[in-house]
């Protein structure tokens, strides 16, 4: 095989804009129907205007998101600076891109993106200087652009490698296995592999997996309590796997699975949301041997790895900022655990075995630390990084020295290091060269109390010229959810965003994991106005001190970060000037209904129980927009073949506020793009530059 150029030198998202200017306030959107529902909820009236915008099959919804979308596009590529912030988007992002390897059997495996070419593709070399071959090119599996690669999963010798296949960058996905010698697929396909990380045997013939049914009839939202636990033996029909773990038949909980790199034991994994997790074991060497219970029914969580026969238990049991214990397969209970690492004041994020040493990757003050310590806890040494930044853990296995990590910060593009355990020795591996300088740049670490008086932590990031006269647009970004860390890493629209004289804010809101379990408990449930009043007190605090006013301040979330921003929004509304809402969760009081949303009530909530449905239904944006309410410009994104967040809450929430509010509220659809939007990289510039330039346009108009 040789190197396969996937090029596409023209970028549809810095083609010239059709009109010469914005369309005038009288051309208003598309109008859309009102509808008289009302569902009484635990004796609750509760009024659903636009229920009929959930049926994505009806006609007439593709109509109205045909128009709506059409209405969008004029309006944002007429934007003053789209098509200026499309070609910067360029410049940053149409680099060459390459991740971290990973080495099995003497080949490396890793991803890499050419300058100019539209995707990743996955590439080997046997040995560290081999000749670089391409592995996978997603352009070449479909040429319109719509296969999507969600990760390779090599063997343990290298000679095959399992791929997650995907049609629009979906959830939904199949195991295919390729032979890396021939380049060609074996026979074997797993369908049903949303939730699949192939886990091989030492021997390399089978792999075990989580697999969901593909009966269509079955609705979308059952379908994580069906899934279970398989083995599939390589040559032998799919349909035959074993069954080694059931369908639990609860929504709310996720099966995981884990063999040890020595094949000696299966992990058997019951994740409660993010809150708990009970852990089972098998040893593998015993066909006949039981599965077994390690940590069941406790109120924590807990990850294991499992080498030299014993058991290393990464939990936050007794620990709010996790600690690590070793346990003998042979005495499983609570009380024979041995703790090696203590908790500290820093929050323990991952646990992992490299080289014969635990690897601890800590967060102190919402920023990476690595840390090697003996497989008998005794502390070796701290892995040096170049600033405060991120680092996701390291990349090798447990008898292997060498590993690799990548790090970025706010104003670091990306570096991937080589480090031996045994010495500690690092070296710059490889560096991603972006056409930036960002030696103008400042981070601060700012704090402030929120409504109840709790101390939130927020990065800013601004250039050191700026002066402090308030008049600085600023965006504020946060999450609040899920223990999903916001930490210090690069950015294209960050940079861009401060280029333009503005101000980039990142609190560290609670509900997130960067201080404990407990900051993330803090704002899940009954508590989850906490992390509204975080995110409304970051938006005061940045006005107070003078970086921007609330007529120069836009906020942005994706996600769970979308019911931030709009319940946010909902609840502040002139607290900030414009809004990009992304692939938002928006109605809460339907949300388990749809996508993945049973998943998420230990996070949320059911709004099938009475007491849930109280604080639910108090902070549900989509239910408390109000006629004439002056509300921010907002401009809500959502991708049309999202099968995690249904689109139909941005197409619900858009409708209600184009009905109430005066200002601009856009509805962008991007086509053929699943929940983290397209990975063609001329589309996701496109997404880039419309939100840059709607947010710019309302907070710092030319």
């Amino acid at each position: 095989m040789s190197v396969v150029d996937n090029t596409r030198r023209a970028h549809p998202s810095v083609e010239p804009s059709l009109r010469s200017g914005p369309p005038g306030p009288e051309d208003p959107p598309p109008p859309t129907r009102r509808a008289e529902v009302v569902d009484t909820l635990h004796g609750t009236l509760v009024g659903d205007p636009y229920r009929w915008l959930e049926d994505d099959l009806d006609p007439s919804v593709r109509s109205w998101v045909h128009d709506q979308g059409r209405y969008a596009n004029e309006r944002l590529r007429a934007l003053p600076r789209r098509d200026v912030l499309a070609r910067r988007l360029v410049e940053l992002l149409d680099i060459e891109d390459v991740s971290p390897p990973v080495r099995r059997g003497g080949v490396y495996f890793y991803g890499r993106r050419p300058g100019g070419a539209q995707k990743h593709v996955y590439c080997f070399r046997r040995g560290e200087t081999g000749e670089e071959q391409v592995l996978l090119d997603p352009l070449r599996l479909a040429a319109d652009g719509s296969a999507t690669i969600h990760g390779i999963f090599p063997g343990p010798d290298g000679r095959l490698v399992a791929y997650k296949l995907s049609r629009h960058n979906t959830d939904d996905a199949a195991l295919h296995i390729l032979d890396v010698d021939t380049g060609q697929d074996l026979a074997d396909v797993v369908e049903g592999a949303r939730y699949a990380t192939p886990q091989w045997t030492a021997d390399g013939r089978g792999f075990y997996y989580v697999g969901l049914p593909t009966d269509p009839a079955l609705p979308p939202a059952e379908l994580p309590g069906r899934a279970e636990v398989r083995f599939h033996r390589l040559g032998d029909p799919v349909a035959r796997d074993a069954v080694v773990v059931p369908p639990t038949h609860d929504p709310s909980c996720a099966l995981a699975v884990s063999v040890s790199h020595d094949g000696q034991w299966l992990l058997i994994l019951h994740r409660h949301g993010w809150n708990s997790t009970d852990v089972y074991f098998r040893d593998l060497r015993d066909e006949n041997a039981p599965i077994r219970p390690l940590a069941v029914g406790r109120s924590a969580l807990h990850e294991v790895i499992a080498w030299h026969g014993r058991f290393y238990v990464h939990t936050n049991d007794g620990a709010d900022r996790f600690r690590v214990f070793s346990v003998d397969p042979c005495r499983p209970d609570r009380s024979a655990w041995i703790e090696l690492v203590p908790e500290s004041d820093a929050t323990l994020e991952r646990l992992q075995i490299v080289g014969e040493r635990l690897v601890l990757t800590y967060l102190r003050d919402a920023s990476s630390v690595l840390e090697l310590r003996e497989l008998d806890g005794r502390f070796i040494r701290e892995l040096p990084l170049p600033q405060l930044g991120s680092v996701d853990g390291l990349l090798g296995t447990p008898d292997d020295d060498r590993a690799f990590y990548g790090f970025s910060s706010f104003t670091e593009p990306g570096q991937i290091f080589e480090v031996s355990l045994a010495s500690g020795a690092t070296r710059l591996w490889r560096r991603i060269e972006a056409p930036i300088d960002t030696s103008r740049f400042v981070v601060e670490r700012l704090r402030y109390a929120s409504a109840d008086g709790t101390v939130i932590p927020m990065f800013v990031v601004r250039r050191a010229d700026r002066a402090l006269d308030g008049q600085a647009p600023a965006l504020l970004t946060g999450y609040g959810g899920f223990s999903v860390n916001m930490t210090p890493r690069f950015s294209a629209h960050a940079v861009i965003w401060v280029e333009h004289g503005g101000v980039l804010a990142v609190p560290n809101l609670r509900g997130g994991g960067e201080f404990g379990e407990n900051w993330h408990r803090a704002g899940t449930r009954e508590r989850k106005q906490n992390v509204f009043d975080d995110f409304s007190a970051a938006a005061r605090e940045l006005v107070a001190r003078r970086y921007t006013t609330h007529d120069r301040l836009a906020l942005l979330g994706a996600s769970n970060g979308g019911l931030l921003v709009g319940a946010t929004v909902v609840q502040n509304p002139g607290l900030v000037r414009a809004a990009a809402c992304a692939v938002p969760l928006l109605d809460m009081v339907r949300y388990t209904q749809f996508g993945a949303g049973k998943t998420w009530i230990g996070e949320y909530g059911d709004p099938a129980d009475p007491r849930d449905f109280e604080f639910l239904y108090r902070y549900s944006p989509y239910h408390h927009v109000k006629p004439g309410v002056d509300y921010p410009a907002v401009l809500v994104l959502t991708m049309d073949r999202d099968d995690r967040v249904a689109p139909l809450h941005a197409r619900k929430f858009a409708a209600a506020l184009q009905h109430a509010s005066r200002r601009t509220c856009l509805l962008r659809v991007d086509v053929d793009a699943g929940h983290c939007g397209s990975d063609l990289l001329g589309q996701r510039i496109a997404l880039e530059a419309d939100t840059l330039a709607f947010l710019l346009a309302h907070v710092a108009p030319e």
